[in-house]
């Protein structure tokens, strides 16, 4: 009698955690299942300025973009990219480079700050560095910056530097449209490859500083904004070129943010060694994106990425002609001939959407419009400038490049370089030398920045899957 009963007493007992099991369980899925809703439910309709709405994108992009993207960055062309990350910051002093024993590398882009120094005292009277000077206090020091999240791969073998001079004299055999400072003899090539795009610990006063100055200092405002982003309803209430300044630049600040929740640090075992194990956080992402941390703004963040990626979508569309030409030369030929064809058919299916960015509604009219452009290019060189004050050189990469992608889209879209080019068949005797032509520099830069758009998007996908 005494076993009858224990027996019944242990089969309820597993009845009971079963169903405590199950309502708990059913809890967090339902809790999950919310914080996609929250993250993704007003994700919907149009992307904003442009015609075509967000599930367009995500199934052109996820279905016939990304896979061709993330293939074609692998090539040897695409995987080099001449940067130097040694210049100091030129807008204010800055020591958070003090814990990152491991971080130290070589730099990119522009003669920027001397340049846009002297033409911001042409042009305005004024000495941009001291600005931006007197917004902050020098000597601050973050100590929360990870050394060995943070360290940059500069190994590069004996044979590849040999190539680079094969590299630079075949560029050297062509006319340029422009010298970029690459050419000041500090910059180096970085191996895209061994330095992915992930979560490095940057965080703290140095990386609010940059994002503070992007904002704030850079970004063209309504009247009586004073937060540190624009409020999405107040968008509106701005200029067509204006708006599109703000999105793009939202637009790349989202993008990053999801690379790093989408390779965020899980498990540090083994980093000393190289390990350590990388994956989606989506806590990390919930507190970027979702309604609730973001003022209600996080779902607009990320419609803002689909902008950005319509518009660099759109320089590249608009470039084909010349891209289509380019030799992407490494001196093996017929590596150089199977990224050719990649790209090409790259460039055919996004020739293929049908919708479009349409930048020809843009600086339309007289003085005025002239006037906004020159100031639209200045504030983005600024931009450009404030890389350099990035405390963390895998960072800096990477925000190096994406700015310059950026910037190489907005020169393809609105320099009238590439409005007219020549009836077929195209060639580089008409396209390249006579009208326009970019360095090999500024072509990796945008197709990599591109691809680094297209991966967000991706992941955004595998972030609506894992919190549903």
């Amino acid at each position: 009698m005494v076993q009858i009963v224990v027996k019944s007493f242990s089969y309820h007992f597993r009845i009971i955690l079963l169903l405590a099991y199950f309502c708990l369980t059913k809890g967090f899925f339902e809790k999950e299942h919310n914080r996609g809703d929250v993250c993704f439910c007003q994700l919907m309709g149009q992307v904003g300025d442009c015609s075509c709405s967000v599930d367009t994108v995500d199934h052109f992009n996820n279905v016939k973009v990304y896979p061709r993207m993330a293939s074609l960055i692998t090539k040897e062309y695409f995987r080099f990219y001449k940067v130097n990350l040694k210049k100091d910051c030129p807008f204010w002093s800055d020591n958070s480079r003090c814990a990152m024993r491991y971080c130290s590398v070589e730099h990119c882009l522009d003669d920027a700050p001397p340049v846009i120094k002297s033409y911001s005292s042409r042009k305005h009277g004024e000495d941009m560095s001291v600005k931006y000077l007197e917004q902050y206090i020098p000597g601050e020091c973050d100590t929360d910056l990870d050394p060995e999240l943070g360290y940059l791969n500069t190994t590069i073998s004996a044979a590849t530097m040999e190539e680079f001079a094969l590299w630079q004299a075949f560029d050297d055999a062509l006319d340029t449209y422009c010298f970029l400072p690459e050419e000041d003899g500090e910059a180096e090539y970085v191996d895209l490859l061994l330095n992915p795009e992930r979560y490095t610990g940057y965080r703290g006063n140095s990386a609010q500083r940059i994002w503070h100055s992007i904002y704030k200092e850079n970004c063209f405002r309504p009247e009586h904004s004073f937060d540190y982003y624009i409020q999405s309803s107040k968008l509106n209430g701005m200029c067509l070129e204006k708006r599109v300044f703000y999105r793009v630049i939202s637009g790349l600040h989202t993008s990053i943010n999801i690379h790093l929740s989408a390779k965020y640090l899980l498990s540090d075992i083994g980093m000393m060694n190289g390990g350590g194990k990388w994956g989606p956080n989506i806590d990390e992402f919930y507190r970027r994106f979702s309604p609730e941390t973001t003022n209600g703004e996080g779902p607009e963040w990320i419609r803002n990425l689909y902008f950005v990626y319509l518009l660099e979508m759109r320089a590249l569309a608009k470039a084909a002609p010349y891209l289509e030409q380019e030799e992407y030369f490494t001196g093996r030929h017929d590596d150089d001939s199977d990224t050719k064809d990649a790209v090409n058919n790259l460039l055919y299916v996004i020739k293929s959407f049908p919708e479009h960015f349409n930048e020809s509604t843009m600086f339309s009219g007289g003085a005025q419009a002239a006037k906004l452009k020159e100031e639209f290019s200045l504030h983005f060189r600024n931009i450009s400038a404030i890389m350099d004050c990035v405390g963390c050189d895998k960072c800096k990469l990477w925000g190096k490049l994406q700015i310059q992608g950026l910037g190489t889209a907005l020169k393809i879209l609105f320099s009238g370089k590439f409005d007219h080019p020549s009836p077929a068949p195209y060639s580089l005797a008409h396209l390249g030398k006579k009208q326009f032509q970019l360095e090999r520099n500024e072509i990796v830069a945008l197709f990599n920045a591109f691809g680094r758009l297209s991966t967000s998007i991706y992941e955004l996908e595998k972030f609506r899957q894992l919190m549903r």
